[in-house]
This record gives structure tokens, sequence and C-alpha cells, in this order.
């Protein structure tokens, strides 16, 4: 969990930018509120509900300063439990100053040196909690660091001791590792205990050294692992890919005029989960897959028509809506 400051204007650089709003966020974060607007119950560690549908994030720890509270208020406004999230005296919640440049890329710059993200231990997991999950959904970035590395690796063995479909997305921020060597090896460190991983064609590209990220032969012989159940591949407006082991194929975005990109594919991945959530063997079945990806790039491409990632994550209503539109 972090806070994005973006700039007010669009198509600068941050050096350019003549001032900022503060968005509060983070991929986790995003992710589960944007299965809350969806109708789904998602919560970060040590967060409870009693719906069918139950998610466990593994970012929990902020700073004890505004920041902090700002988030976990944010996260209550938008009815995700915010109930166990851990407030670190010592150290301040994670900053981060994003942009969308003139010729189409984002840029980073990040504050966490270290922020109370990092500092997360094992003893603060609440097991039980973990048990009670039907998906454990967690990104690369806190593999970074100790102590969070050994904490993000337990949480995983006690999600899959529990029957939890482990979900993966790595979310690469370079600027955070060492090196990139060192993102590198440590994405794919626990790369083949995921049952469902999501991934860009950057990413493809970064983790491959340099494949073409649209073979489907360089995806299926160095990313696709034997315990996988469905890997995705998003494209951004084209839609995205997916590969199980019957089948294979692509279903189309949904065209808006893009805003800003900011929280696109977290958008998509809530939607995805959501529907995994209440329908294990969607993975079997093509058709249902393929109406399930619609239904998630159609999550994905209205993010992007308004700006900052939690405002703009639609509704379930909001997403059926759009779909009428594509069908009738």
């Amino acid at each position: 969990m972090l806070i994005d400051f973006v700039p007010t204007v669009g198509g600068v650089s941050l050096a350019e930018a003549p001032a900022f709003k503060k968005a509060p966020g983070g991929a986790p974060a995003n992710v589960a509120v944007g299965i809350a607007r969806l109708g789904g119950s998602s919560a970060f560690i040590g967060k409870v509900h009693d719906d069918l549908i139950f998610f466990i994030f593994l970012e929990l720890l902020v700073g004890e300063d505004e920041f902090g509270y700002l988030l976990t208020d944010i996260l209550k406004q938008n009815n995700v439990d915010n109930s166990g999230v851990r407030f670190d005296p010592s150290a301040r919640t994670a900053l981060a100053f994003v942009t969308l440049r003139a010729d189409g890329e984002r840029e980073f710059l990040f504050f966490r040196h270290p922020s109370a993200d990092m500092l997360l231990h094992e003893s603060e997991l609440d097991r039980n909690l973990i048990k009670q999950a039907r998906i454990f959904h967690y990104g690369s970035i806190s593999l970074i660091e100790e102590p969070c590395r050994s904490t993000h690796i337990a949480a995983m063995a006690a999600a899959k001791e529990s029957g939890c479909i482990l979900s993966y997305d790595p979310n690469l921020r370079l600027p955070l590792w060492p090196s990139a060597d060192a993102a590198r090896e440590g994405i794919m460190s626990i790369w083949d205990q995921a049952d469902v991983i999501k991934i860009s064609e950057d990413e493809i590209s970064f983790l491959t050294g340099g494949d073409d990220p649209y073979d489907d032969n360089v995806v299926m012989e160095k990313l696709f692992h034997p315990n996988l159940k469905l890997l995705l591949v998003t494209e951004g407006s084209d839609g995205c890919r997916y590969y199980t082991k019957q089948f294979k194929g692509k279903v189309p975005g949904v065209k808006v005029k893009a805003v800003d990109t900011t929280g696109a594919g977290d958008a998509f991945v809530g939607g995805i989960l959501n529907s995994l959530a209440s329908d294990f063997y969607l993975h079997e079945d093509e058709e249902r897959l393929r109406e399930a990806l619609l239904f998630a790039n159609a999550c994905g491409a209205l993010t992007v028509t308004e700006r900052g990632a939690i405002p703009a994550l639609p509704t379930k209503e909001a997403v059926l809506q759009v779909l009428m539109g594509i069908t009738a």
C-alpha cells in the first residue's frame, strides 16, 4: 500500500509537472477495492469477511503517519475490511510519483527506504485467517527485502496448504530492485508455485531475456510451468491472451477513450479473480473463460476513462452495461 502522486496535467515528465495530486493505492489495494466494487469480498491479511468469496492480499503494513491513516480510511470507504492493517511507528508509508509522458510511457519515482510495507514479519501472520481465503493474490515487490520476503514465502505456503488458489501478478517495478538481474531472479523464484499468473508483454520480454512477447511458443516453453492452471497476458487496449494446458486464445479489448492508464491492469485482475472465485473450474471451459476475460477487459477499459486508479474502478453494473453495448 502506498500513496501515488500524479501530475495535475497529462503528457509531461515528473520534472515538468506543475503540481501533483495524491492518489491512494498500490496494486494490492487497487485489486482489493476493484473486487469489492464488483460485489466480491476482499481483505488484506488479518481482515475477515464471511461471504462466499474471500481474498487475502499480502501487503498490509503502513506507516503510523497521516498517509497510513489515509490508506486505511480509503479501504474502509470502499468496503474493504481494514481491521487487520498493521501500523509501524518506525517507518513511513511508501510514496510514489507517477506520470504518463507524452510518448505513452509511465515514469516512476519511489520513496521507500525503508517504508513500512517492507517490514512485515512472519510472526505477524495470522495463519488461521489465511486458511479462510479462497484466493491468495500477491505481487513481487514484497520479495525485494527481508523480512518481508520470508513473510511472503511463508504466507504463500500457508495459503497453498489450506487449498487457496495462488494468484501472481509480478507487477515489475525495476527502480525498486537492486538490479535487473535481481528482479528477474526474485520474480522467477516463486514462479512455479502459482496457479494463476498475469503478466504484460513487457514483462515477457524482460523475464525471457528479450524474446518475442507475441510468440506463443516463447510463452508456453519459458513461462508456462506444469502446475499452472491459467496464464494471462495483458495487451492494453488490444485485450488479453490466455493459456491453459488444454487451449489458448485471445480476447479483444473494449475500446474507450483513455484518460489515465493507472490501475487498468489491477482492475483486470480484480475482474478475473472475482469470476474465478465463484467458478473454480473456469480455466477448464474455454467459453466460460472467454466470457470472464471479456468482463475483465471491460473492467480495465472503464478504469482508464477517469484519472486515478481507485476512483475509476468500475461497479459490476457499469461493466455489464458496457458489455451490453458490445453484444447488442
